[in-house]
């Protein structure tokens, strides 16, 4: 009996490189279905794209019954499109792939071999490599790597990629987790499952900019440390804790040296660099107290995680 892979391809403003996408995967779909016997299905979601990216999926649906889509009322950002994605998938394995050919259609047959003996859940790609990536975002992406691990009880590797092949029970225990404020990375290993990594070079766009900004991917990591870790709290509670000793040590010296020795007040300036040093340290912990409950807020409104506008090739949400 055949399986049924899905291919869920988060888009926004992808025209450069749809069609090359396009077909380089029905390239390997053909492959793998001569080698394993497998059916595909292309399950494209449109993010709210300003250019011509739904007309052109409109039209792989219209000339393919394997190509899908939805396409959201505004842009929802890759996490909303990647739930969508998941939620519409009826495969017996699912995939999520960027359509900017980063991730090469061609590591699918070992993801598929590596799922198909029952001994993994999931197949997951991981870069060795951030060749052609500036310095300053390779170095920055490591260490939030280090930092999240150390401080939460998510498993995320170096250098993961969205990019990675699932059974079916591992998606529907992906869904369950139905919040609003989403990072899949943390997602993918808070709920367990046999993951097989599998390593490879940094490949380039195919063609087009990336929408990822260092800007971007920092809040995109701070949401990643709130979502799963409470440390940055218990740093602010220690912060407070260790400036109320040293408060009342300093407090003690100077009233000693003031009986003994009769020194006066200390200077303006020093005055003046310890009131902004302190007042620097409060705003920062009430900025980790903001983080949270601005998370709190959002989750609490229980809005939905994207909107629908229209959607083809069968999907009905």
């Amino acid at each position: 009996m055949s399986k049924l892979i899905s291919i869920i391809v988060p888009c926004y403003n992808e025209e450069p490189v749809i069609g090359m996408f396009y077909e380089e995967i029905t390239r390997e779909a053909d492959i793998m279905r001569n080698k394993f016997n497998t059916e595909f299905e292309f399950l494209f979601i449109n993010d709210g794209s300003r250019d011509n990216t739904l007309a052109i999926l409109k039209a792989l649906a219209d000339k393919d019954p394997r190509v899908k889509y939805i396409s959201f009322s505004r842009n929802f950002g890759k996490e909303a499109a990647m739930y969508a994605g998941l939620r519409n998938a009826s495969g017996d394995y699912t995939a999520i792939m960027d359509a900017d050919l980063q991730d090469p259609p061609k590591m699918l047959e070992e993801m598929y071999e590596s799922l198909a003996d029952g001994q993994y859940d999931c197949a997951a790609a991981r870069r060795v490599s951030r060749e052609g990536e500036p310095r300053v975002r390779s170095f920055f992406a490591r260490l939030f790597y280090r930092i999240i691990n150390k401080i939460s009880n998510a498993d995320i590797v170096d250098g993961a990629r969205d990019y990675r092949l699932m059974t079916r029970q591992m998606v529907d225990a992906i869904l369950e987790m139905g919040e609003y404020n989403r990072f899949s990375k943390g997602i993918f290993g808070w709920v367990g499952f046999n993951t097989k990594w599998l390593e490879f070079e940094n490949t380039e766009r195919a063609a087009g900019e990336t929408k990822w900004s260092f800007w971007r991917l920092f809040l995109y990591s701070l949401d990643g440390i709130t979502a799963f870790s409470t440390a940055p709290l218990a740093i602010a509670s220690v912060m407070g804790f260790i400036f109320c000793i040293i408060s009342f040590i300093m407090i003690g010296v100077i009233i000693a040296k003031t009986i003994i020795w009769g020194d006066r007040v200390a200077g303006y300036p020093s005055l003046v660099c310890i009131v902004f040093f302190v007042s620097g340290v409060q705003m920062f912990c009430l900025g980790i107290l903001g983080q949270y409950l601005s998370k709190t807020y959002l989750e609490t409104k229980k809005r939905p995680v994207y909107i629908v506008k229209e959607s083809g090739g069968g999907i009905e949400e």
